[in-house]
């Protein structure tokens, strides 16, 4: 008979969710649905504040990638100024916004995927976590806490905090630089990139191993939209739109950041609290595509520093003359970001340009709207607001870097689902390598909780004893 699997919750991932598996008669996965359960309306309670709260306000959407939203936030707020924000304010912008790429990435990569990796998809699920890693290969566990602790380390440098620093603002930055933690900072890059150099060599080695997971996690014909910068290179903090289509052919290319309603659209569905971006000319569903580091390589035409661009060739070889299309090999994309994060601070912090102490543009809000994106690590970022004559929010609009990448993590939970999961005789390791596709993309899944319109909601009230007393149900 036919019945439904759930796998809940999701393991090694930020957030809430859980993936339901629906079963034919004969045991086979006829489909699958990944449903972000939580729900936080950071879009509702934000109106009614002053625009200059944002920054700090929405940077709390998320413990994991608060720099993303603070960053995010502060570039709307200088459209509302109607304001450019000194060079020096700019180019630490960058250097915060690429130590968050590297904590974030080494998170994703040493602590959330290498048990898989390393101690293999079937191994035990107590030992299959980081502590297992480190009995495994202690050498590699420490390398993966070093490394984000060099990416936390720069950020408290800049910010004061290693989490929701409170230091990018309307109009440029909250203080500038000083030579003391320039030079603590620039002294942390040699070890980190050696760190970061070390991993990828390791990972070359290993990824053969995994031809049939390249096979069949999350690997699809999708388009690819990210930022790249006026030379089509690698960005991640400013520049403009890039899609490409599944053979590589440039689709739309150099587009303003503010005409993304142009080409990006949402759709919301019953399942999920998560919404579901698409390609407007395309429509919906037709017009998937994914964002991130995996969509970032695949769209530059170069990363435009030294051992990146080798490992970004190296990268491409993955599959010569067409864009890298499985989803499995977002982790060797952020392994090459993180070497492309490490030698652009460097560059960055050798420049004397950014010890300037003009480091703030400031003025009044002289517009009723604005638009700020950047790179997260997760993929595209967009924070886009309207104000009210004094000042205070009136709507606000995020899409969420996981939210991109909706429609390719529901298509890849059921391809490998299809692919691995045998009803009549059920293991396990099937439904783990169904949770590895979906930490593949590295959701960040309390960002990603927003939604449009009356989405479905179900509340039940329990007594001290678990035992149900009311309920409620909408939609």
């Amino acid at each position: 008979m036919s019945r439904t699997i759930a796998i809940e919750p999701v393991t090694r991932i930020e957030g809430h969710a859980r993936i339901t598996l629906q079963l034919n008669d004969e045991g086979r996965v006829d489909d699958a649905r990944f449903h972000l359960t939580q729900f936080r309306g950071f879009e509702k309670f934000c109106e009614g504040r002053p625009y200059r709260e944002m920054p700090a306000l929405t940077a709390r959407t998320c413990g994991i990638c608060p720099v993303s939203h603070l960053l995010t936030s502060a570039k709307a707020c200088d459209e509302l100024l109607s304001v450019k924000i000194p060079p020096a304010a700019e180019k630490l912008r960058r250097v915060m916004n690429l130590a968050q790429l590297v904590q974030s990435h080494a998170l994703s990569f040493f602590h959330l995927s290498s048990p898989d990796l390393l101690l293999g998809w079937d191994s035990d699920p107590a030992r299959r976590n980081i502590f297992g890693v480190m009995t495994e290969n202690p050498a590699m566990a420490k390398d993966g806490i070093r490394l984000r602790q060099i990416g936390q380390s720069i950020i408290e440098m800049l910010g004061g905090k290693k989490v929701h620093p409170n230091w990018a603002v309307p109009g440029g930055i909250a203080q500038p630089l000083s030579e003391e933690t320039r030079d603590a900072m620039r002294k942390l890059l040699p070890e980190g990139l050696v760190i970061a150099k070390r991993t990828y060599a390791f990972y070359k080695k290993l990824i053969p191993q995994f031809a049939k997971e390249a096979e069949t996690f999350g690997n699809f014909p999708t388009m690819f939209l990210s930022l790249v910068n006026a030379k089509g290179n690698l960005e991640h903090y400013d520049g403009w739109i890039r899609i490409k289509d599944a053979k590589g052919d440039i689709v739309e290319d150099m587009v303003p950041t503010d005409e993304y309603p142009r080409i990006i659209g949402e759709a919301v569905e019953p399942f999920s609290y998560m919404k579901f971006p698409y390609y407007k000319p395309h429509g919906y569903p037709r017009g998937i595509y994914r964002v991130g580091p995996l969509a970032r390589l695949n769209n530059c035409n170069s990363c435009g520093t030294p051992f990146a661009d080798v490992a970004l060739a190296e990268f491409r070889t993955l599959q010569e003359s067409q864009p890298v299309a499985s989803s499995f090999h977002y982790h060797y994309a952020r392994l090459v970001e993180i070497i492309y994060a490490l030698e652009s601070m460097d560059r960055l912090l050798r420049d004397p340009d950014i010890m300037a102490t003009r480091i703030r543009a400031r003025a009044r809000s002289n517009r009723d709207e604005g638009i700020g994106i950047a790179e997260a690590p997760r993929g595209l970022l967009i924070h886009h607001y309207r104000i009210d004559d004094d000042g205070l929010m009136t709507w606000m609009n995020l899409i969420i870097a996981t939210g991109h990448n909706n429609l390719a993590m529901n298509q890849g939970v059921k391809q490998v689902a299809q692919e691995y999961v045998d009803g009549s005789k059920l293991q396990e390791g099937m439904l783990n390598r169904v949770e590895a596709v979906i930490r593949c993309f590295d959701p960040c899944l309390s960002c990603a909780s927003h939604a449009f319109g009356q989405m479905p909601i179900h509340v039940e009230l329990r007594n001290a004893e678990g035992h149900l007393v009311d309920q409620l149900k909408r939609g």
